[in-house]
């Protein structure tokens, strides 16, 4: 798995490539979470559409970065899911607890009502 971050003023945006199961990688991520969170970061976008696969650890990163986001306040993005993780989304039911969104000008719009 790689992944960028950026931090735009209270939004911090991941773009995940690549096999998200856990382990290290899932280490680094709520990592970047909590040190954008001490920087007053409410919202999270989580590209995915470049994520291959995603197993019950890499699931289990995403609940994690959900529920400190949603403890603070904020919310999370799951952006542009490819057909499989979608499905995986759908399978689990974890799309009615996730915003899935197809860009973040979508997320934009979410944020303002």
């Amino acid at each position: 798995m790689n992944f960028t971050q950026e931090i735009k003023e209270d939004t911090l945006t991941l773009r995940i490539s690549g096999d998200l199961i856990g382990e290290d990688s899932g280490t680094q991520l709520v990592g970047v979470v909590n040190d954008a969170m001490s920087q007053k970061a409410l919202t999270c976008i989580i590209d995915i559409s470049e994520l291959r696969y995603i197993n019950s650890s890499g699931i289990g990163v995403l609940i994690t970065i959900l529920t400190k986001f949603r403890n603070k306040g904020g919310e999370v993005y799951l952006m542009n899911p490819s057909e499989s993780v979608k499905k995986l989304l759908v399978i689990t039911k974890l799309n009615a607890i996730f915003q899935v969104v197809k860009s973040e000008q979508e997320v934009i719009s979410h944020s303002k009502k």
